[in-house]
């Protein structure tokens, strides 16, 4: 969350990198010093110190993996390899206060041995855009386990849990196929379904639901229950392995229930670590802590509004930190998802015919890191990118930018760019792009250097009110061709 690599985080505390690898792999036991220092400089609130406490009180020689239980405990506290999903249900309930998750999963044995245990992870981040402030919500008001009321079942039985992970905003647990009254081990080749639900209030819940696929899985399915006249607006993005984000592929479904409006998507055989996230604002809800308090009027308030940092920040002149991939591609993963939300909601409020683009600092991000959508709908996911060679050839356009979208400017770009960038697994790619794209690609990787398209203006022209410009809803011109490549 802090968007520190290893190395950085191994500078800050005064140990080596390697060393940090090696505590993080669980190769190495972390000393009591090291605890008590990376978890000042990662702001952790505590959550480090206790985690060393937990380890230190099972009193273990000599180098061990971090977080395991007991003796008896330590084959089983991994998820069978063998476990397949038949079908992931997952709902989420909102009465106008508190958020009710209820997860059925229909789980199948495809190894030789019993399945006593499943593992599950309950996790909150009420401001992803800013960790900061979540971290900082969280140590003063943690996550309890009286508020989450968690309840699980296997089949028909009621069943308990043992925790595995016991933190501020993250709880994971292994729910045991056991009661008072049995054992209901699944045994080699029969399926079962298991449920569990719980509940959060909407001050520690962001406007957000996630589904992970960590386990073989044929259907996922998902459904978002609000009431109706909170007017909700509900849309999706997939992130996979290779960090790309997308749109759903199919559309979520939408129907009406009395006084609910009912939100539903489904797909089959997701690749196996996909994210699927669903968001939603509610636009009858003007009070709502993600709605702006008063109804934007100007096009920069709109931006605003959703999210996106305006000119006059710092970060918005500064360089862009790139990422040390592939030891960071979770982080990535985590900015290119941020990156696709904003986009999803910069669409809900603005037409962009020409293609739109979205870099890391202007959602407060201080990450290289830039996704662009062409008129044609593909999305390009840029990962610490820079041009390395333009084309003789230039031509003067019209040019938009969210962090002061009230003006439009007359900017000269090169017709083709050639640009390097890294895949998620530090792959080094060299791709080349030509009109539109090219201008919509440089001026992403414009934001990753600090620079915005008005250093770029020719001495003595400025940019001209939104009110004055002619060219919205039309695609950027160019000779023998009137839409982008």
């Amino acid at each position: 969350m802090r968007g520190l690599s290893q190395s950085a985080l191994a500078k800050a505390v005064g140990y080596t990198p390697s060393y940090v690898s090696k505590v993080e792999g669980g190769q190495q036991r972390p000393s009591q010093e090291f605890a008590e220092q990376a978890d000042r400089v990662l702001s952790a609130g505590g959550a480090l110190r206790r985690t060393f406490a937990e380890l230190e009180s099972h009193g273990r020689p000599g180098a061990t993996v971090p977080h395991q239980h007991s003796a008896e405990h330590q084959a089983a506290d991994a998820q069978p390899a063998s476990l397949i999903v038949k079908h992931d249900d997952a709902e989420l309930f909102y009465d106008g206060s508190t958020y009710r998750a209820t997860q059925r999963r229909q789980i199948y044995n495809a190894s030789p041995d019993p399945i006593t245990q499943y593992l599950i992870r309950i996790s909150v981040d009420r401001y992803p855009g800013s960790p900061e402030r979540s971290n900082k919500l969280y140590r003063e008001n943690p996550l309890t386990w009286e508020e989450i009321s968690l309840s699980a079942k296997v089949g028909s039985e009621p069943i308990g849990w043992r925790v595995q992970h016991d933190r501020d905003a993250f709880k994971e647990l292994w729910l045991l196929f056991e009661n008072e009254y049995g054992r209901y081990p699944l045994y080699p080749g029969e399926a079962a379904w298991i449920e569990y639900s719980y509940t959060v209030s909407d001050d520690k819940w962001g406007t957000w639901f996630q589904r992970a696929v960590r386990l073989p899985t044929e259907r996922l399915s998902v459904r978002l229950n609000f009431p109706a006249d909170l007017d909700p607006a509900v849309w999706g993005t997939e992130t996979t392995m290779t960090a790309a984000a997308f749109p759903f592929r199919t559309a979520i479904q939408q129907a009406a229930e009395a006084d609910r409006r009912i939100f539903s998507w489904t797909t089959d055989d997701p690749p196996l670590h996909a994210r699927y996230r669903l968001e939603w604002k509610f636009r009858a809800c003007p009070n709502h802590e993600e709605a702006s308090p008063a109804m934007p009027t100007s096009a920069s308030e709109k931006m605003r509004s959703i999210g996106i940092v305006q000119a006059g920040d710092p970060i918005l002149t500064g360089q862009a930190r790139p990422f040390d991939l592939p030891a960071e591609a979770e982080d990535a993963r985590r900015v290119v998802a941020e990156l696709n939300s904003a986009a999803e909601r910069a669409a809900g409020i603005h037409t962009f015919s020409k293609g739109m683009g979205c870099a890391a600092p202007q959602i407060g991000i201080d990450r290289a890191a830039a996704i662009v959508r062409t008129p044609d709908g593909e999305t390009l996911t840029l990962l610490n990118p820079r041009v390395i060679e333009e084309s003789a050839e230039t031509d003067e356009q019209y040019e938009g930018c969210w962090s002061f979208f009230d003006v439009r400017g007359m900017v000269p770009r090169p017709l083709g760019i050639t640009v390097e960038h890294q895949d998620i697994d530090g792959q080094r790619r060299i791709t080349m792009f030509e009109h539109g794209v090219a201008r919509l690609v440089a001026h992403e990787i414009d934001h990753l250097e600090g620079t915005l398209y008005t250093a770029h203006m020719r001495p003595g022209v400025d940019p001209i009110p939104v009110s004055q410009y002619r060219g919205t809803g039309r695609t950027w011109s160019y000779e023998g061709s009137t839409t982008q490549p």
